[in-house]
C-alpha cells in the first residue's frame, strides 16, 4: 500500500499498449549521467587507478593483499562494507586476455577473499563478478577487475534506495587492517 507522498513522488508514464511502461515503475537517478557519459573516467594506464594502487603502500591504496599476478584491494565506493576487488597487475581489458597463470590466481584470490570476509565478518553470501566493457557497466573497462561483495540477510534497506546514503559500519582503513590481519600469510607477496 502507498502513501500519498510515495504517489506524490512517482512519475507517470504512458502505456505502451501493455508492454514494460504498464509493468515498471520508474527510479530516476540523474547524478549518474555522469558515470554513463564517462566523465571523469581514466584514459590509459598513466591514469588508471588500477596501475596507480601497486604503487602505493597498502594502508593509503587499500590494498589488503598482493600476489605475483593479482592484488585485492578494497574499492572505494563500496556496494556493501567489506567490498573487494581482485585485479591483475597488467593492464588488461578483458577476461580473455589473461594468462593461464593469472586466471589461477584471481581465481586463488577470490576463493580466498570469500573464505576471509565470511571469517571476519559473517558474511551470508556474495555477488561475485566482472562486467566486460563499459556497455556491461564496467566503471573502469580499461583494466579488467572483479568485484567479490559479502552480502547479507537484509543488507538492502531504504537508505541507498530513498536516501541515496550507502551505510557502512567500519572505515575503509579499518575494514582494510582486518581483512589484511587475516588474509593467509602464505599468499602475500613482499611490495616491490
Amino acid at each position: 500500500m502507498s502513501t500519498d507522498s510515495e504517489e506524490a513522488s512517482r512519475i507517470a508514464v504512458s502505456s505502451d499498449d501493455g508492454g514494460p511502461a504498464t509493468v515498471f515503475e520508474h527510479l530516476w537517478t540523474p547524478y549518474r549521467m555522469a558515470y554513463i557519459r564517462g566523465e571523469g573516467k581514466p584514459t590509459g594506464a598513466h591514469d588508471c587507478p588500477f596501475c596507480l594502487i601497486p604503487q602505493m603502500d597498502d594502508e593509503e591504496g587499500l590494498v589488503v593483499a598482493r600476489g605475483e599476478h593479482v592484488f585485492a584491494v578494497l574499492n572505494l565506493y563500496p556496494y556493501n562494507a567489506g567490498h573487494l576487488m581482485l585485479v591483475p597487475y597488467r593492464h588488461v581489458p578483458d577476461y580473455t586476455d589473461l594468462t593461464a597463470a593469472e586466471v589461477a590466481e584471481l581465481g586463488e584470490f577470490t576463493q580466498t577473499a570469500m573464505r576471509v570476509v565470511r571469517a571476519v565478518s559473517g558474511a551470508h553470501g556474495f555477488n561475485i563478478g566482472m562486467n566486460q566493457g563499459s556497455v556491461a557497466g564496467a566503471g573502469i573497462a580499461d583494466h579488467l577487475h572483479q568485484h567479490a561483495v559479502p552480502r547479507w540477510g537484509g543488507d538492502t534497506n531504504f537508505m541507498p534506495v530513498i536516501g541515496l546514503t550507502r551505510v557502512l559500519p567500519q572505515v575503509l582503513r579499518e575494514t582494510r587492517e582486518l581483512l589484511a590481519q587475516h588474509w593467509p600469510d602464505g599468499r602475500r607477496v613482499p611490495e616491490a
